[in-house]
């Protein structure tokens, strides 16, 4: 299709005096011929392809078109079957290759039309003059309530139209404005629309390059802001004084925020003591993401610590964060009294066995963690043997992620022994990138097999050491399993 949209933008080399697609003009109102003058000169087949997509914009509520390269006269052409629709609610037109001009596609559509809820831009070269374009439309929607507008090259003057947007447009709730160039400009933008915007709901910043100072002032725009209950953060290099101001800032404010991402911020010991307070005094948080950075040792004690006050937080990340056995025992210990954590994440930290001991002579017994991350934590095959023992006692555990922990064969009999224990809770075990061979893949499967009752659903040993012959056994006990409990559970097993 792309090919075919690429001959349609030049003129036919037989005939070089018929004007090209760009000397077209474009009727954009809804409900009108969008490609009026154009259509003759389709070829049939891309024809059909773009009537194939409009059925799908008639036909059903949620609609993907990502990737489909039509580019922006093709959007023109699909366009048109949004502008009455009372059918699609959420559509994708993400990575089309869509720019700013054929923003203007939606120009009279969106304003009629009242269903469609979620937008999916991503992935287009917009830029800010498309941005611009696209809000000056959305002002008068009255749909909308989802706008995903990352990687669509937009920088400072873009994220000020968007500001316009939020202080206009009281119908907006999720707005994602990920990987994106927005400095502290444009951060300073968005901070003061907040201040007037009383019905965005999630605020999605990842990846741009807010720093210490659109932390800043981020920060005073949360102070008067009640209705933000998400904020997503990640990889915008805030640093400790960064956070110390947003922390204040979300102190500050008589909103509730339940989930917050600041991971990959650069973040040392030090920020994590401002978080750690913030996290005493807070009573609405309920995830908290705090992956890649480097608070250390220190900064999970002093995380740990707030832990035992909270009382509403289930979900922690705390991977990559140079954590060792200290800070690991240290999170161990409040999961012996907080049985509101389900799901904990210390992957890429360096807790060795020591970490592992700690955490799973707690977990033998206590805590409620459902999700536990332990991959490329050095554990080793005595880390393993700890774990395994954990594993005959726990009853709260489903999903476990060991990989990269240079298991071996050693670690993989351990934990074979203990799945032979009844266990009803672990659904899922991902052991991959452990340097596993055929002995200990199959003693793995024969524990499964022998145990009727587990009720694991899904084994991942890929990126092992697995001859062919590993892997036949491997996926005959597979098979074996699959077959006893048919009736109950759907098994997947990855060998690749």
């Amino acid at each position: 299709l792309w090919k075919l949209v690429e001959k349609l933008l030049m003129p036919k080399p037989s005939r070089p005096s018929k004007p090209t697609a760009e000397g077209m003009n474009w009727s954009v109102g809804a409900g009108t011929n969008l490609l009026s003058g154009f259509t003759g000169k389709l070829f049939r087949e891309s024809k059909q392809t773009l009537n194939e997509f409009a059925k799908e914009l008639r036909a059903f509520s949620s609609v993907d078109m990502s990737g489909r390269n039509f580019g922006d006269e093709g959007l023109f052409f699909l366009a048109e079957s949004l502008g009455y629709n009372q059918t699609a609610e959420e559509v994708s037109f993400a990575a089309n290759g869509i720019t700013a001009a054929g923003i203007k596609a939606f120009d009279g559509v969106l304003q009629s039309n009242i269903a469609l809820k979620t937008l999916n831009l991503s992935g287009n070269p917009i830029g800010d003059e498309g941005v611009k374009c696209l809000c000056d439309i959305l002002v008068d929607n009255a749909g909308v309530e989802r706008l995903q507008l990352s990687s669509v090259d937009l920088r400072d003057e873009g994220a000020k139209a968007i500001a316009e947007l939020l202080k206009n447009n009281s119908i907006l709730r999720v707005l994602e404005l990920n990987n994106n160039m927005i400095d502290y400009s444009g951060f300073t933008s968005l901070a003061e629309a907040l201040l007037e915007n009383s019905t965005i709901r999630s605020l999605h910043l990842n990846g741009n390059y807010g720093g210490a100072l659109g932390a800043n002032a981020l920060a005073k725009g949360l102070e008067g802001n009640k209705s933000l209950r998400e904020l997503h953060l990640h990889g915008n290099s805030i640093g400790d004084e960064g956070i110390r101001a947003l922390m204040s800032g979300l102190s500050s404010r008589k909103g509730k925020l339940a989930v917050l991402d600041i991971g990959n911020n650069s973040i040392s010991a030090k920020g994590a003591f401002h978080v750690a307070e913030y996290i005493k005094n807070c009573k609405s948080l309920l995830w908290i993401n705090l992956y890649m950075n480097d608070i250390g040792d220190e900064g999970a004690e002093k995380i740990a610590d707030a832990l035992k006050q909270n009382r509403t937080i289930t979900t922690i990340d705390l991977g990559g964060n140079n954590i060792h056995s200290k800070g690991a025992s240290a999170i161990a210990r409040v999961l012996k009294d907080n049985s509101v954590i389900t799901s904990l994440d210390l992957a890429y930290n360096p807790i060795g066995a020591d970490g592992a001991k700690a955490l799973s002579e707690v977990l033998k017994f206590h805590g409620n963690i459902n999700t536990l991350k332990l991959g490329w934590c050095q554990i080793g095959a005595s880390g393993a043997e700890f774990v395994a023992d954990m594993l005959r006692y726990n009853n709260t555990i489903s999903i476990l992620d060991l990989r990269a922990n240079g298991l071996r064969d050693e670690g993989a009999k351990c934990l074979a022994q203990s799945f032979k224990v009844v266990n009803e809770a672990l659904t899922s075990i991902d052991l991959a990138f452990n340097e596993i061979r055929d002995d200990g893949a199959f003693a793995i499967a024969q524990a499964l097999k022998a145990n009727e009752d587990v009720a694991v659903t899904s084994l991942n040993l890929a990126n092992n050491f697995l001859t062919k012959f590993g892997q036949v056994i491997s996926l005959f006990f597979s098979f074996l399993l699959h077959q006893i409990k048919s009736l109950f559970h759907s098994w997947c097993i990855s060998l690749l």
